[in-house]
């Protein structure tokens, strides 16, 4: 199985945008362990502080029903909320 994984987006725009192809059908996506992972950024390294107070939440577009991949690509994205501030 080959997986593919396209992006779009930049920092300071309004979200970043992830396709997630190549997954199959029936997979349980864990939003905890997702989450987790969002928050390991907060204690990374970076060129500002701003990493430390933006809580990154990844929305579900697309090819997630009840919790489970559909088999076809899955749309994420994560919403910049103060873009408009840059």
């Amino acid at each position: 199985m080959s997986f593919r994984f396209t992006t779009a987006g930049e920092s300071h725009g309004p979200g970043l945008v992830t396709i997630v192809e190549g997954l199959p059908a029936g997979l349980e996506l864990d939003r905890e362990a997702l989450d987790r992972d969002m928050a390991r950024r907060q204690l990374g390294h970076g060129r500002g502080g701003r990493m430390k107070i933006e809580t990154d939440r990844v929305e579900i577009r697309a090819g997630v029903r009840h919790g489970f991949t559909m088999g076809g690509p899955v749309a994420a994205l994560v919403a910049n909320k103060d873009y408009k501030n840059w």
